[in-house]
C-alpha cells in the first residue's frame, strides 16, 4: 500500500515546531519513567498461524481467501502476511490510542472495506509503528494522534462503508476512555462508518444500531472523524460464529487463559 505513509519520514510535516517542543520536553521531564513504560509494555508476537487465523475471523467467511491481513512486528508495526485482491484487510489491533496506555492484553480483530483501509486503518498502523520504536509515552501517541485529526492528516472516510467485527472473542475496554477496564467478551458485531454522528442522532441504544465515537470524547461532541454505527450480530447468528470458530477459541485459550469468557458477561 505505497499510499500509507511511515511515521518517521513525515514526522517533520505533521507537527507545529511548538508541539515537537512540547513532546521534547515529555520526554526530558522523567527519562526513568519512559523507559520504564516503553520497555515494560513491549508486545509479545502471537504466534504466526494463530494470529493469522484470529485476525481473519472478524471477517464473514466468503471475504477471508481474498482479504489482506495484517500481523504485527512488536518490533516494527504492521506487516503484510496475506496480500488480498478484494479491497478488505484484517488485523488485530493492540493499541487503544484514546485511552493513553500500554496494554498487553488487549486484542481485538478488526477488518475494513477498501474506505475504511485507507482512511480510519492508518491510525492503527502509525500508533502500532510508533509503540513498537520505544520513543513515544502512550499518552504521547494520544496527544500525536488528536493533533494529526485536527490538522486533517487523519480524515473521516468519504463514503458509506462497513468494517466487520466478527469474531467469536476479544478482548478490549468495556467503556470510554474515561473507563480503563478491560473485558474479554463475544460479541460479533456490524460497524458502519457514521463520522462525527452521535448516538442521539440515531436514536440508538444497546440493542443496537447505536453510535459509538471514542474519538468525540477526547474532541468534542460530533468532532470525532471515526465514529460508527454498530449493529450487533443476531442472538443465532452469533451462536453460529462461537459455534463455528470453537477450535480457533480453544486455541486462544490454550495461547493466555485471558481468552475464556465466563457466561457470556465477560472476563475481566
Amino acid at each position: 500500500m505505497n499510499h500509507l505513509f511511515r511515521v518517521q519520514q513525515k514526522f517533520d510535516a505533521f507537527f507545529s515546531p511548538l508541539f515537537i517542543l512540547l513532546i521534547f520536553f515529555m520526554n526530558a521531564a522523567s527519562p526513568k519513567a519512559f523507559c520504564q513504560e516503553t520497555d515494560g509494555t513491549r508486545l509479545e508476537k502471537m504466534p504466526a498461524d494463530l494470529e493469522t487465523t484470529y485476525a481473519l475471523s472478524a471477517l464473514p467467511p466468503h471475504l477471508r481467501k481474498a482479504a489482506t491481513v495484517y500481523a504485527l512486528d512488536p518490533a516494527k508495526g504492521y506487516d503484510v502476511v496475506q496480500k488480498g485482491t478484494n479491497g478488505f484487510i484484517c488485523f488485530i489491533t493492540r493499541t487503544e490510542w484514546e485511552w493513553g496506555e500500554f496494554r498487553k492484553d488487549l486484542t481485538m480483530p478488526i477488518s475494513f472495506d477498501a474506505e475504511g483501509a485507507w482512511t480510519i486503518f492508518p491510525v492503527y498502523r502509525d500508533v502500532a509503528a510508533m509503540r513498537a520504536s520505544g520513543k513515544f509515552t502512550a499518552k504521547q501517541i494520544k496527544y500525536l494522534v488528536l493533533d494529526r485529526i485536527r490538522k486533517g492528516v487523519y480524515k473521516a472516510p468519504a463514503r458509506a462503508g462497513v468494517s466487520y467485527m466478527l469474531a467469536p472473542v476479544m478482548r478490549g475496554y468495556n467503556g470510554n476512555p474515561n473507563n480503563n477496564q478491560i473485558t474479554t467478551m463475544s460479541m460479533p458485531h456490524y460497524m458502519f462508518y457514521a463520522p462525527y454522528l452521535n448516538n442521539t442522532d440515531v436514536g440508538g441504544n444497546q440493542q443496537g444500531p447505536f453510535v459509538l465515537n471514542q474519538g468525540s470524547f477526547l474532541l468534542g461532541d460530533r468532532k470525532g472523524p471515526h465514529g460508527y454505527m454498530i449493529m450487533p450480530a443476531g442472538e443465532m447468528e452469533a451462536a453460529k460464529i462461537v459455534s463455528a470458530n470453537s477450535d480457533l477459541v480453544k486455541r486462544l485459550i490454550a495461547y493466555k487463559a485471558y481468552y475464556k469468557v465466563n457466561a457470556m458477561a465477560g472476563h475481566h
